[in-house]
């Protein structure tokens, strides 16, 4: 990539307010990011997987449609004795590990207590960390990675 495609880059982020940008584009990557104090109180954490470009050969989905866990979620509508749900505390982006190269926060069969983080939820730029609430086991995750969540969707079952 050459500098003037470079300088389009840091024009398109400054012209649309993006505090941070990553393209992958035949196995170059670009990974811009602003440092201003506004940026780091606003982005707290590593956002480099959070801001990227859709991939060249990715299909996009219509509106509306929903992925299979989320689509299996909404047709059952109920939720099985012996769990609980771990519900969308607001509308956001669902990820459920801090980086790329991360493990998950949490997989089905992990142990949560009150304090462990299973997930984040991006929201307007800000990362949140989303926490169990309560005791038990992960019985199923309900939301593909990446995938955008309502307010009160439920995104996790724990066994209790």
């Amino acid at each position: 990539m050459d500098h003037r495609e470079l300088k389009k880059l840091v024009q398109l982020m400054n012209d649309n307010e993006l505090v941070e940008l990553e393209i992958e584009r035949e196995g170059e990557r670009v990974h811009l990011r602003k440092s201003s104090p506004e940026a780091i109180r606003a982005v707290p954490m590593d956002m480099g997987h959070f801001a990227h470009a859709p991939a060249a050969n990715s299909v996009p989905q219509p509106a509306g449609a929903a992925s299979a866990p989320e689509a299996a979620a909404e047709e059952s509508n109920a939720i099985p004795a012996g769990t609980k749900p771990i519900r969308s505390p607001m509308v956001g982006t669902f990820y459920r590990r801090p980086s790329p190269d991360s493990d998950p926060y949490v997989d089905v069969g992990s142990q949560v207590d009150e304090d462990t983080v299973v997930c984040i939820l991006e929201a307007m730029k800000v990362n949140n960390e989303i926490k169990a609430e309560l005791d038990g086991e992960i019985a199923e995750v309900l939301v593909e990675d990446g995938h955008p969540v309502e307010f009160d969707q439920p995104l996790f079952l724990v066994k209790t």
